[in-house]
């Protein structure tokens, strides 16, 4: 039966979560639960395959509009149920969603002998993303172990055919009273078609090691928070079942970007938007000032009778787009200050100006005023 859990809490993501957001929550998860991962482990299994579920409805946008609205049931009562994973062979299952790793670490597994994907991040400033940059960054992978090159057995000795599965390393189960089927990973040999008598002391019989490794990456102009950059070739190569010494492509290294807030701009894809703030005189004067952007101060000129909160647009300083190299722009708001302290001259220019309101009333104000006039009945 499909799961009664919520999707959301499943991929622990919140409801606002975007479609990348939910990609990389279930990437996380169907990476850590893999039955390959977790020979045996029927909880890890169960994890796995409510994962897929979760993210079969979420990524489909009308799905989970439906899912949103009306929740497990809104979806079998519409015709729009999620698949039964439960009774899916779990190599089946990420034949789904091959467009998430790659191609070719689900249901074609065994034939491509394809490594799993890992995922891991890099934190930038705008300054980064605005010029280019190359950074250092360090995960850990599952390796082939160099003792036993892979077999998983103690030096002197070799692995033997499973008896359990006769070496094909995928067993049927049943279930209901034999309503349905499922193979799965093997119990006796974690899918490998052959057990280890004598377990490798490095490894401790499973033919991979945890490595560090450290690469340099190029990180392009402009891109976004968020956003993943594929490593070809970086992650672990295939599981032991499939080639012990492995030998085969290797899955490949996600490195997703984070950018750090700025302490002057915030960011709306490619444009910038900058809160300037100026003074009374110069906003209902006019003035010429001086506004940080990335390229350095340049020169801009506020036009009399600025109002606080106008916005005004420089083109072409904002940041570069990640694929046709285009700057966006510069969006500059307006911010009035008013002066906490005055000097007595500057006070007393201040209540001449304010004497004279009543004959140099903006229309704004005026409009304001008489609205209130109105409302509080003349």
């Amino acid at each position: 039966m499909p799961t009664t859990r919520d999707y959301y809490e499943i991929l622990s993501v919140e409801k606002t979560a975007d479609a990348e957001e939910i990609k990389r929550a279930y990437r996380r998860m169907a990476m850590k639960y893999h039955p390959d991962r977790n020979p045996g482990d029927a909880e890890a299994e169960q994890k796995f395959k409510e994962a897929a579920e979760a993210y079969e409805v979420l990524a489909d946008s009308e799905k989970r509009k439906v899912y949103d609205q009306y929740g497990h049931e809104g979806l079998r009562g519409r015709g729009a149920a999620a698949h039964d994973f439960s009774r899916m062979d779990v190599t089946d299952i990420f034949s789904m969603f091959n467009d998430i790793f790659g191609g070719g670490q689900g249901g074609g597994r065994r034939a491509q002998g394809r490594g799993f994907d890992l995922e891991t991040e890099v934190t930038l400033t705008l300054e980064d993303v605005f010029k280019g940059c190359e950074r250092d960054v360090e995960f850990t992978r599952m390796d082939v172990c160099e003792t036993c090159t892979g077999t998983g057995a103690k030096a002197g000795s070799k692995p033997i055919k499973c008896a359990t599965c006769g070496g094909q390393g995928r067993v049927q189960q049943t279930g209901l009273g034999g309503m349905f089927r499922m193979v799965v990973a093997c119990p006796g040999c974690g899918g490998r078609g052959q057990v280890v008598k004598e377990f490798c002391a490095s490894c401790r019989g499973k033919g991979r090691t945890p490595k560090k490794r450290t690469l340099s990456v190029k990180i392009p102009k402009g891109i976004q928070d968020g956003q993943a950059l594929a490593v070809t070739g970086e992650g672990e190569p295939p599981p032991p079942e499939v080639s012990p010494n492995g030998q085969g492509p290797r899955g490949d290294l996600h490195v997703v970007v984070r950018v750090k807030p700025h302490s002057l701009y915030q960011r709306e894809g490619d444009h910038l938007v900058l809160e300037m703030p100026v003074s009374f005189p110069q906003a209902a004067l006019g003035a010429e000032i001086q506004v940080p952007t990335l390229d350095g101060a340049k020169p801009f000129t506020i036009p009399r009778g600025t109002q606080h909160g106008q916005a005004f647009r420089v083109d072409g300083m904002g940041l570069p787009n990640l694929r046709t190299g285009r700057r966006g722009d510069l969006g500059i708001i307006v911010k009035i200050e008013v002066p906490r302290k005055l000097t007595a001259k500057q006070e007393q220019l201040l209540r001449d100006f304010a004497a004279t309101e009543e004959k140099m009333v903006l229309p704004e104000s005026e409009s304001f005023w008489k609205k209130v006039k109105d409302f509080l009945g003349g």
